[in-house]
């Protein structure tokens, strides 16, 4: 760690001192930058060349008063290499050329009386800032937040915006944790963006990548190599240093940016991305630290911390666990979902073609396999999750890898019969289990989400035929000539057919989409969020027919929450009558009967009600 007198005062600044990166100050910009494989580093700014100082434990430091916010700078290597700050807050000509100075205390906030929302009340909306406008800028995605408030929308998701190498990237090639991409905006734009998200009751959660840096533009290696480690290895190479010698900066860089997103944009949250790829051994691993630190900074505040994680692990989920997450993403939801609506078996689906109770275990329950073999992967997968509460899960229907990482990039839509994503649709939407819709799914919309990215060279060639390399293994792909036709990610036409046509939406077909999920929203904000307090743990599920089954929740005085669902082409008998009020019925259900693509969702109200 960088000595306590080689950081900014933190009684001058309305943000904590970072150890990384530049700062301004009263005396001038402090400049810190971590190179132990470096005994001397210069810092060009302005125009001039100065040698920083050298400190304890790989740290180099430069206090310049001349210097101002918006000055651009770069730090050069032994070898005469010119690098962007590690923690750079914003890279004007790409993540290859100079950082700027940014003053985050420039931006006058008008969110002051904002704490957030509680996470019950989270409706999630995935977006990703350079598609859902034609713009494709923090500042267009502005002008559409008034859409998303009036469809029911209480929060909006961020696909990462760190700044990644070329024109257009999904966001999880990023390089500069700290800086929003420029192909996006400024800072200052983003945090607009929030601002005025804040003004209209939304949330605003941002995806952050901790499990590995994308592969062009990452300078890290060249002085300090101590962030990675061939101890462990990742699918993208050497693992990250969070467990070894000299680790502690590493888990500083990571836990500074996830405090950094939240003390200085304002974030609600995060999502963190993949965390079964993070390898940890420490008694307290990365996460765990993250999340204590995390709430411990903003104790008035609603901080909702989402995880990705393969793995499952229930023993994570819960905001009043120390070391513990709000929720996370439940692909095992979507994946019953989409295998009863599309029929599809191959890879990951076919455990769940195989066995459709997995389906409303993991409605009930959180997660469908919890501890048990998956096929699939041939060993066990998860832990028991039914005593956890259900907004403990992400449930939903579609999401960017979902979409994007098939050969075409094909939405649910242009999939499945509409009849079909309806019942799909009210099942998550209506659940107990925090929903997440993706953009565009409010109006059906069928045009593809196909993965893109803007590397060059070589590594473009790697990236495009290793892509296809992937579909090879499916039947549909065999023929080298079929997998010649799946769009090039590097390719122009592929990033602008994913730019969401908002036009859709005016079409009968969306208009009629659009006023559903309107209505299945307003229902869940009447009748679902008051249930929050009283379902505190799993349901019971018990199948019916093939397709068919129901699910109930409970809270102190028995049965609360029925679900009715025969989620297939056949008609089902057998179904229980629930003794609670009809909300919602999509359709053909009655006592006892179900007919294809049928969902009823009924209530008992609280004494007093």
């Amino acid at each position: 760690m960088i000595p306590d007198d080689d950081r900014p005062d933190a009684a001058t600044s309305r943000f904590p001192a970072m150890p990384f990166g530049a700062a301004v100050t009263p005396a001038g910009v402090r400049f810190r930058f971590y190179a132990p494989a470096q005994r001397r580093v210069l810092l060009h700014v302005g125009g001039a060349t100065v040698e920083m100082a050298a400190a304890a434990e790989g740290w180099h430091a430069l206090l310049l008063p001349e210097v101002e916010t918006g000055a651009r700078y770069r730090f050069e290597l032994e070898d005469g290499l010119l690098v962007p700050d590690p923690a750079s807050r914003f890279q004007p000509e790409d993540c290859h050329g100079p950082s700027e100075v940014i003053d985050p205390a420039r931006y006058a906030w008008r969110d002051t009386d904002w704490t957030g929302r509680p996470w019950h009340e989270a409706i999630l909306y995935e977006l990703h800032v350079g598609t859902f406008t034609s713009e494709g800028t923090f500042r267009a995605a502005i002008d559409r937040l008034d859409d998303l408030v009036e469809l029911g929308i209480t929060a909006i998701e961020l696909m990462p915006v760190a700044d990644f190498p070329g024109p257009h990237n999904w966001g999880y090639d990023g390089v500069l944790l700290y800086a929003p991409d420029a192909a996006y905006g400024r800072p200052d734009d983003l945090r607009a963006l929030v601002d005025a998200a804040h003004a209209r009751g939304l949330m605003v959660l941002l995806d952050v990548v901790y499990n590995h840096f994308g592969p062009d533009g990452n300078y890290l290696g060249a002085y300090a190599p101590s962030f990675f480690t061939e101890r462990h290895h990742t699918p993208w190479g050497a693992a990250l240093n969070y467990d070894g010698p000299d680790s502690r900066p590493v888990r500083d860089f990571m836990i500074h940016n996830a405090l950094y997103w939240i003390d200085e944009f304002h974030f609600d949250g995060l999502r963190l991305d993949a965390v079964h790829a993070i390898i940890d051994d420490s008694a307290e691993d990365l996460l765990a630290e993250l999340s204590r630190r995390v709430r411990a900074a903003h104790p008035g505040r609603q901080i909702h911390l989402v995880l990705e994680n393969e793995e499952n692990a229930a023993r994570r989920l819960g905001a009043d666990v120390p070391g513990g997450f709000t929720a996370q993403w439940n692909d095992d939801v979507h994946h019953g979902l989409h295998v009863a609506v599309t029929g599809e078996g191959d890879g990951y689906y076919a455990d769940y073609r195989a066995d459709f109770s997995l389906l409303p275990r993991a409605l009930a329950e959180g997660f469908a396999f919890q501890g048990e073999v998956m096929a699939y992967r041939g060993h066990g997968r998860g832990e028991p999750s039914g005593a956890l509460p259900p907004a403990a899960f992400v449930a939903f229907l579609q999401n960017h890898d979902q979409i994007g990482n098939r050969a075409f990039g094909e939405r649910i839509a242009a999939l499945a019969p509409a009849a079909a994503v309806r019942a799909a649709a009210a099942l998550y939407l209506l659940g107990p289990q925090v929903p997440m819709l993706f953009m565009g799914e409010e109006w059906g919309s069928t045009q593809p989400f196909p993965f893109f990215c803007g590397f060059t060279g070589d590594l473009a060639d790697a990236v495009r035929e290793g892509r296809r390399a992937e579909f090879a293994r499916f039947p549909a792909f065999a023929d080298p000539a079929v997998r010649a036709t799946i769009p090039d990610p590097m390719a122009e036409a592929t990033f602008l057919s994913a730019a969401l046509d908002w036009s859709a939406r005016d079409d009968p077909a969306g208009q009629a989409w659009l006023d559903w999920y309107r209505r299945a929203l307003q229902v869940r904000r009447e009748q679902i969020w008051p249930l929050a307090g009283r379902i505190t743990a799993g349901g019971q599920y018990r199948m019916i027919g093939p397709t068919a089954f129901e699910v109930v929740w409970s809270d102190a005085a028995g049965p609360v929450l029925w679900l009715r669902a025969n989620l297939g082409p056949e008609e089902a008998d057998g179904l229980a009558e629930p003794a609670g009020a009809a909300i919602w019925r999509e359709g053909d259900l009655d006592a006892g009967r179900a007919g294809p693509w049928s969902v009823g969702w009924f209530v008992r109200a609280a004494e007093g009600m």
